[in-house]
């Protein structure tokens, strides 16, 4: 897992043909907004979240992101330990986002 300041990552995502975007926040917060076009996997349901993740191909990045940064770094850290090894935390969260929100 790497911890990536906002700029990092707003890079990263562009540039990475391989990038998927990992929303972990609640359905009610994901109606205030999201970055790019997301996949949606709520941490606080974890049985959900967990059979969610192995259906993900470990091959790709991952750019995981939810309020503060708290939730997707535990998310980050889960999928490290289930064997993904791309995945990247955005500091700050959507708290914190200067792009564009949809």
């Amino acid at each position: 897992m790497a911890d990536l300041s906002q700029e990092e990552w707003a890079i990263k995502v562009k540039e990475d043909d391989n990038c998927v975007i990992l929303d972990v926040r609640t359905m009610e917060e994901v109606e205030n907004g999201v970055i790019g076009d997301p996949m949606h996997y709520d941490i606080y349901n974890p049985q959900a979240f967990m059979e969610a993740l192995q259906k993900l191909d470990k091959s790709k990045n991952y750019y995981v992101y939810c309020r503060s940064g708290n939730r997707s770094g535990q998310a980050c850290a889960i999928m490290n330990n289930l064997g993904f090894a791309n995945a990247y935390n955005l500091k700050g969260g959507i708290l914190e986002w200067k792009g564009e929100i949809s």
